[in-house]
């Protein structure tokens, strides 16, 4: 019985595998945008509005003529104090709304602009980017590079380093 116990010790004292893995990963990306150009237009429409004390009204104006596509005109009005020698106030405010555009000029191929834009009276406008010298590169031996462009661009490098190690 002694002699089975000592054959069985040397299998208990061997050291056990050890399976380790170490992984090294290097990814590397360049992202270049350029901006497209933006036009934001709103059309404004066509307002009339008088007041006033002590005024006589002969012909009131007002807007005449609009339509779908085309704005409205204003007709003249007529008006005169009331009462001779004594205190009036008038006022009178007219807003002549915008014409409907029916196209949008086209996008200059070299500048990125919008020639010649038709806007209306809200209008709020982006000129595009040019790429100009807006460049990136790629390389297995460094990290990856940028060459700024014109304006409205972007350009971003990175490198990302993974380092894992299991048990």
């Amino acid at each position: 019985m002694v002699r089975k116990a000592i054959l069985l010790l040397p299998f208990f004292i061997m050291s056990s595998v050890n399976a380790a893995e170490i992984t090294s990963r290097i990814t590397d990306s360049v992202q270049l945008t350029v901006d497209g150009p933006t036009l934001q237009s709103t059309r404004i429409g066509s307002s009339y509005s008088v007041s006033g004390t002590n005024v006589a009204v002969t012909t009131m104006g007002g807007l005449t003529g609009a339509s779908a596509t085309a704005p409205a005109t204003v007709s003249a009005g007529s008006y005169a104090i009331g009462t001779d020698e004594q205190s009036f106030s008038f006022s009178e405010s007219i807003t002549i709304g915008d014409t409907v555009v029916t196209s949008q000029s086209t996008v200059c191929p070299t500048t990125g602009r919008v020639l010649t834009p038709n806007v209306y009276g809200n209008t709020t406008q982006y000129q595009g980017g040019l790429a100009g010298d807006l460049a990136g590169t790629l390389s297995a031996t460094s990290i990856p590079t940028v060459t700024a462009g014109g304006a409205g661009t972007t350009a971003i490098g990175q490198r990302t380093v993974e380092l894992s190690v299991f048990q």
